[in-house]
């Protein structure tokens, strides 16, 4: 680990993350004034088409345009003063340092999926630095790197090196609409991780303004800030502007399955089995989970189903062998497989198989539901008896919209000390645990009711769970961990709380 320390955060926090006491219309109009103003004279004009206020004619669908979650697009939570979408670095350097002298909040925005809004949402006045005009890709391939502005997406991201090659790819998550500003801050995984890690682990530069509003590069902020940026999340110690990568060699035909499994037909067994060999084995193959309730076979009835979706580096053949191996309880047959290249199995993860590469630039999908999420790391498999257990929850009235994905580690993952990078679940994790659960009625009411069935979810799987910390993925935030003060200074013991249970002793 570098001499950097995730006890940083909350310094950092306090310097760019600015809390506003009073609240009356006519202080916040005067702030207001006084921040456009401060905007103007450290950008001249430049900066006036890029500025958003609430009387701006397109303000309010560019807020709306990337949230994700409908439980914060309701008119009673506070709205942003200002949205600042930067062309270029001296935009935000303004924003920064003009929030700074007018006490404001700011957030920031790339693909806005973070699970508790805090990219949008805010309870003291603030700003949002939206990076939705901030996305060039610059793809190298004789050199296997590229530049990548924050405001590009993963899909952006994928379709920018296909166009360019079929052998190269790189190692971020599933969903192709999510922003690598936070994405790549707080780890970033997918089916490439067991090869090649995770997206932070893959970062070789990055450009930064920091609270001072300096424009840095990795020489420039140093080893230290660097570390910390990889893994240690989007928005603790600075704006964050672009990502060098490092991409990685992949072959020209990949192949892909998918056996769905319900509890009529052995699944619990099964599911208890790949617990003990997903994270064992070969880099090249990786089968994730996903369990969802589907029709019986019974008629009128419900039950669990798991999907087993699966990734090899290699052609069918070869997996197949892999699996009679390694896992020939699943009964995978080439009948489950398809054979294509690395870009066009991102497409069929994301539910978009056999559909142009285009599809990965749509930014704009339809967000039509209300979610809550949270996240485990398991090190020792969970029993039968615990899993049929957890089935049983699946019954709940607050179940209805449930999703659990599992994902296993080992592979590159355990090959990278904990303190490399502030993501710290390695060698010890067998799987990552992604607890949803989405509804599309309206009301506190509805929105209660499944909140406290995902905790009740939460609270079941505790005995089965790391321990001493129970840990958590940054990139999904769970706020029931707690809060930072809105008004005040937040101390590293009241941090800790929950940063013990992100990064583990990386912060410290």
């Amino acid at each position: 680990m570098k001499n950097m320390s995730l006890k940083f955060t909350v310094a950092i926090t306090i310097g760019l993350v600015f809390s506003c006491v009073s609240s009356s219309s006519s202080a916040s109009h005067d702030i207001l004034e006084n921040f456009l103003n401060c905007l103007h004279f450290h950008n001249s004009t430049s900066i006036s088409n890029v500025v958003y206020t609430k009387t701006s004619p397109s303000y309010y669908s560019l807020l709306h345009s990337s949230i994700k979650n409908l439980r914060f697009s309701s008119n009673s939570i506070l709205k942003p003063l200002v949205i600042v979408t930067p062309l270029q670095p001296s935009h935000v350097q303004a924003t920064v340092l003009c929030a700074q002298l007018h006490d404001l909040q700011i957030r920031m925005r790339s693909g806005a999926h973070d699970s508790e809004g805090l990219s949008y949402v805010s309870q003291v006045p603030f700003v949002i630095i939206d990076f939705i005009n901030y996305r060039n890709i610059q793809v190298d391939v004789k050199n296997k790197t590229a530049w990548l502005q924050v405001g590009a997406t993963v899909g952006e991201l994928y379709y920018s090196i296909a166009t360019k090659t079929k052998t190269l790819a790189f190692p971020a998550g599933v969903c192709p609409t999510v922003g690598v500003g936070g994405h790549f801050s707080g780890g970033g995984y997918g089916y490439l991780l067991r090869k090649y890690g995770l997206a932070a682990d893959n970062i070789i530069d990055a450009h930064i303004i920091d609270v001072k509003g300096r424009f840095l590069d990795r020489e420039a902020m140093g080893e230290d800030l660097f570390w910390a940026i990889r893994g240690g999340g989007g928005a603790s110690f600075g704006v964050i502007l672009a990502w060098k990568i490092k991409l990685v060699p992949v072959p020209s035909t990949v192949t892909r399955f998918i056996v769905p499994r319900t509890l009529e037909q052995n699944a619990t067994k099964l599911i208890h089995k790949w617990q003990s060999v997903a994270s064992k084995l070969h880099k090249d193959l990786t089968i994730s989970l996903t369990l969802q309730m589907v029709n019986s076979s019974i008629k009128g009835e419900l039950t669990v189903q798991a999907l087993f979706q699966g990734l090899f580096l290699g052609g069918v053949d070869k997996v197949i062998t892999l699996m009679q191996e390694s896992f020939p309880e699943l009964g995978l047959v080439k009948e489950d497989c398809s054979e294509m290249s690395w870009v066009e199995s991102t497409l069929y993860f994301w539910g978009f198989g056999g559909q142009p590469l285009e599809v990965l630039l749509n930014r704009s999908q339809v967000t039509t539901d209300s979610f809550k999420e949270k996240t485990d790391y398991v090190r020792h498999p969970i029993s039968e008896s615990g899993l049929e257990g957890l089935w049983r929850l699946f019954y709940e009235d607050g179940a209805k919209g449930v999703f659990i994905a599992m994902f296993p580690f080992g592979g590159r993952m355990s090959e990278i000390s904990e303190s490399e990078i502030p993501f710290p679940n390695r060698a010890e994790t067998l799987y990552h645990i992604h607890y949803a659960v989405h509804w599309v009625e309206e009301g506190e009411e509805v929105a209660q009711k499944h909140i406290d069935w995902i905790r009740k979810l939460y609270s079941y799987m505790e005995a089965f769970v790391s321990k001493s910390p129970r840990e958590a993925y940054v990139n999904i935030k769970d706020l029931d961990f707690g809060v930072n003060n809105i008004n005040g200074y937040t101390s590293y013991e009241q941090a800790s709380i929950w940063g013990f249970k992100y990064f583990k002793n990386n912060f410290n």
